[in-house]
């Protein structure tokens, strides 16, 4: 039987740097010579153990992304885009797949909103000892409006999302074309920030192994959650689903 909620350690957040907030706050990603416990690395790419592990019964990693802090994964150049999506999922299937956890997280928090701390450019990949995220996923939260289809991967705005409003989904139902996967991945993201709305500057990515041996990507834009789902967790459908895929094959994929 597994648990439900995580427990988080209160007292090791107080010690974590916020350089999101506090943008003067020194990074600790840029100094690379003091990071310890360097599990994996790919050239700029670095797996670290997370230095302030504030969940209980778990291994937090952190995925430093790029050794450039103002740098952005919106804007990353296709090689190591892939470089970069390619290391992530491999690192997270490994993990998942050594039997050690109940179930392995791979997100991405970017933004004042997206409930991050640190600036620096970051993916994590946490093991869950006595957690299953998979018991809070269902199969309609990845079906939607398509906006782009190549073989092998399927791009889409969400029609039922977990939380509400805009969510888009990435589909990746062959390995073989996971770079495809990372390009929409990176298109969902700068839209959010570029396109999307004026004031939206926050978004998490989220990762998901489906029932089917398939891939999941959710890329989420962050705004203050709705209050009808923080109290009920009854999610709310925009009636202008169609208008933004439309927009995104507009800007992104109009030949």
């Amino acid at each position: 039987m597994t648990n439900t909620h995580l427990h988080f350690d209160s007292h090791l957040s107080k010690q974590k740097p916020n350089s999101i907030i506090q943008r003067d706050t020194s990074c600790p990603f840029c100094d690379r010579e003091q990071l310890d416990e360097i599990l994996a690395e790919q050239g700029p790419i670095l797996l670290v153990k997370n230095k302030f592990p504030t969940l209980k019964d778990t291994l937090q990693t952190v995925l430093i992304e790029t050794d450039t802090c103002e740098s952005e994964f919106a804007t990353y150049e296709r090689e190591h885009l892939h470089a970069l999506i390619r290391f992530g999922v491999e690192e997270w299937l490994r993990m998942s797949e050594s039997g050690a956890y109940t179930s392995v997280i791979f997100y991405k928090n970017h933004g004042p909103y997206s409930g991050g701390s640190i600036h620096h450019p970051h993916m994590q990949i946490v093991g869950l000892k006595d957690v299953d995220y998979r018991d809070h996923m269902r199969p309609d939260h990845f079906v939607g409006h398509t906006i782009a289809k190549t073989p092998g991967v399927t791009f889409n705005v969400s029609t039922l999302p977990r939380i509400g409003f805009f969510e888009f989904n990435v589909l990746l139902h062959d390995f073989s074309r996971l770079d495809r996967m990372a390009d929409y991945i990176q298109v969902a993201a700068h839209y959010t920030l570029h396109h999307f709305h004026k004031s939206c500057n926050s978004y998490n990515l989220f990762f998901y192994q489906l029932e089917n041996g398939e891939i999941a990507c959710k890329i989420v834009p962050r705004f203050v959650t709705t209050p009808i789902f923080v109290g009920f967790s009854i999610p709310q459908v925009s009636d202008r689903i169609a208008d933004v895929a439309a927009q995104i094959q507009e800007i992104y994929f109009a030949k």
